[in-house]
């Protein structure tokens, strides 16, 4: 069975292609390349011995997003990861953030009408919940205001995919996970991000690589145990697991409506400084870290309850803190020789 990823090229659709081939999918990934390249699909080639066609296409274009449609028919379902994802860009570039998010999924949602293709599953965010104070937060929480431009491209693709729903027949699940973070065990594929990153890990262990002389913790006066924000991060690897159930959720017709929505979390809230620690104690390496002002677009804690995505999609994290930050720095080093070996 095919499945279209788009954004597969990125951190989380490269992770889940692996995923899906591994659970007997054929997948083809749609990526502009703007954010991301082609080299996270070598490692998917390296890992399953499986070559991804990536069409380069910016889903913005509706007439080009369409031909990849007409071009395979054939296709059970859509995982719709691409987006621009970065809190602090889309503060200061509100309107970039809102024209890529919204227009690229009106776009897919429209091509999946004219196709009817059956099944699609959407990445959304814990970042739809705003600065809630109701922890863990649950899928029946309400969703607070959005902390930024980012949040808010996520809450109103959530209420397009709601109201599409309503009308049309495809089924639809909405993913909200938390921080992934981590790479996958073969050091093949991991976090790539372009330019300076904005998320902990990749500046944890671009700092602690030498990348970068220092970094700044975002924030050190919060009302949390030690004034950091607080976290939940989740292994990559489990966040792909969970876009596989969700498909084969889907297509062996267990969802009870055409719209459901799952959180994807470890449970387990996380501080910065906590995580810092972590990633100390598995490489053995010091970092030099600064503390710093708080970031406009932070929300101060967040963490799931996991119990419905454990209980209707059979899914179950397995990945614990060290080894997220272990698979984190392996994948940094890999990076580190594979330019020295140059």
């Amino acid at each position: 069975m095919k499945v279209l990823v788009t954004g597969g090229c990125g951190y989380i659709g490269a992770h889940t292609i692996v995923d899906l081939i591994n659970h007997g999918f054929d997948v083809v990934s749609v990526d502009s390349n703007i954010r991301s390249t082609t080299q996270l699909l070598d490692g998917i080639e390296k890992i399953t011995g499986k070559r991804i066609h990536n069409y380069k296409v910016d889903l913005c274009n509706l007439e080009d997003t369409h031909a990849v449609f007409h071009e395979n028919r054939d296709i059970v379902g859509v995982i719709h990861f691409a987006a621009l994802k970065t809190v602090p860009e889309s503060v200061a570039e509100p309107l970039l953030y809102f024209h890529n998010n919204l227009t690229s999924l009106v776009n897919i949602l429209k091509c999946i009408q004219e196709f009817k293709i059956p099944n699609f599953v959407f990445s959304s965010s814990c970042s739809v919940y705003g600065n809630t104070t109701d922890l863990p937060v649950v899928e029946s929480t309400p969703l607070g205001e959005a902390q930024s431009p980012y949040a808010r491209t996520k809450q109103m693709g959530e209420q397009i995919i709601q109201d599409y729903s309503r009308v049309n027949d495809t089924q639809s699940i909405l993913l909200r996970y938390f921080n992934p973070v981590g790479a996958h065990p073969s050091a093949l594929i991991g976090e790539l991000p372009l330019g300076k990153p904005d998320n902990l890990v990749p500046m944890i262990t671009q700092t602690a690589i030498g990348k970068r002389p220092t970094m700044i913790v975002f924030g050190h006066d919060y009302d949390t145990r030690d004034g950091s924000c607080i976290r939940d991060y989740i292994h990559v690897m489990d966040i792909a697991n969970a876009h596989t159930r969700a498909l084969q959720y889907l297509l062996d017709k267990k969802n009870s409506s055409n719209h459901e929505i799952f959180n994807l979390g470890t449970g387990n809230g996380v501080t910065v400084l906590e995580a810092i620690k972590a990633f100390e104690k598995i490489s053995g390496v010091k970092l030099n870290y600064e503390l710093g002002p708080r970031r406009p677009g932070d929300v101060i804690a967040i963490y799931a309850n996991n119990s419905l995505a454990k209980e209707k999609l059979g899914w179950e994290p397995k990945i614990g803190i060290e080894d997220m930050m272990r698979t984190a720095w392996q994948w940094e080093v890999s990076l580190r020789d594979k330019v020295l070996s140059n």
